[in-house]
């Protein structure tokens, strides 16, 4: 009777150590995210709620992050890097395998986030937000088609010199290979050459290369088109109404952020806390009124501003293209990426 017992209080023990909170721990949490991507008020709730004081730092694109991390930075406990530089992430030993999908919160999850590609069963992560990268017109300058990607890349003479691209790699070569209809992820040496002759022959017609003032851009009217994310775009359009998003037939480029601890994570304890924290429905959703994106958790409907419902950029009209989740590349890839990104920023 008593082995029976002592089995039965084990195995109590156990399931508590699976499906308990992470445990509270007053200190700090130092989160390293993208540039306006969090909401002040998530800071001030997470901080009195765990006695926890939150410094945050921002980066401009996956490849900062990366870079930053080969380099030899460290003392963050918390990142927010896409889909495939999640992947990237875990390869080079960057992140915390802390059995993400244990966390009690993770019941939120929409199920279509859970088994992904970039972290099979979220060992690793949680689903931040996720949204779509394309462009958007100022339809006061230029009223024709607009969902084609010959406005980035041989655009109509109202819009030439007032181009804004992001200045990511990825984003501009993946839409060059789609507007020239080659794959992505391509070592195809000849079709390499033909895109690094788009894009220079283009470059002409570019404004600047901008990620951080990507929005802003837009609103002053410096730009009349510019590559953008779906929720930088909303944003635009509600200081500048003329703005209009574009869903190009030749393909865009979905993607989805998320929550990671980092390797060494000096609290890891509270780093824990926050992506639990971060995937209750009612918090995802002020994430998602401040960011204009999607969150990748249910139940956040009832908190969500009426606007988003019905706002273009976060539902795309009927028949337009789904976006493309891009994997990550082979370093072979991403080696003739950097020559053709290197030689287009001269």
């Amino acid at each position: 009777m008593k082995i029976v017992q002592s089995i039965l209080v084990a195995l109590v023990m156990s399931a508590a150590a699976v499906f308990s909170p992470p445990a509270a721990a007053a200190g700090e949490l130092k989160l390293w995210n993208w540039f306006e991507y969090m909401p002040q008020q998530l800071l001030d709730k997470f901080s009195a709620e765990h006695d926890v004081k939150v410094t945050l730092d921002t980066y401009d694109s996956n490849e900062t992050l990366l870079a930053k991390l080969k380099s030899g930075v460290r003392g963050y406990d918390v990142a927010v890097p896409g889909d495939y530089m999640v992947a990237i992430l875990i390869q080079e030993g960057f992140l915390e395998k802390i059995n993400a999908n244990r966390l009690p919160n993770f019941r939120h999850v929409d199920p279509k986030w859970v088994d992904v590609s970039f972290d099979p069963g979220r060992e690793y992560s949680v689903p931040y937000q996720w949204g779509s990268t394309a462009f958007s017109v100022d339809t006061s300058v230029y009223g024709g088609d607009i969902d084609t990607l010959a406005i980035l890349f041989d655009p109509p003479p109202q819009l030439r010199g007032k181009i804004n691209m992001l200045r990511d790699v990825n984003d501009v070569l993946n839409a060059g290979l789609r507007y020239l209809g080659h794959p992505r992820c391509n070592s195809n040496r000849a079709q390499l050459a033909e895109l690094n002759n788009l894009l220079v022959g283009a470059k002409k017609h570019w404004l600047s290369f901008n990620s951080d003032g990507a929005k802003e851009v837009l609103v002053s009217g410096d730009a009349a088109a510019g590559m953008i994310w779906n929720g930088f775009g909303m944003k635009a359009r509600a200081e500048r109404a003329s703005l209009k998003y574009a869903y190009p037939r030749e393909g865009y480029t979905a993607w989805m952020d998320n929550l990671v601890v980092l390797k060494g994570a000096p609290n890891l304890e509270n780093a824990k806390l926050f992506l639990n924290f971060m995937m209750a429905p009612e918090n995802a959703a002020v994430l998602t009124n401040f960011a204009k994106y999607s969150a990748g958790v249910k139940g956040v409907e009832p908190y969500l501003e009426a606007e988003l419902s019905a706002a273009n950029e976060l539902n795309p009209p009927t028949g337009a293209p789904a976006g493309e989740f891009v994997p990550s590349c082979p370093p072979e890839v991403v080696r003739l990426y950097d020559r053709i990104w290197t030689n287009l920023l001269k």
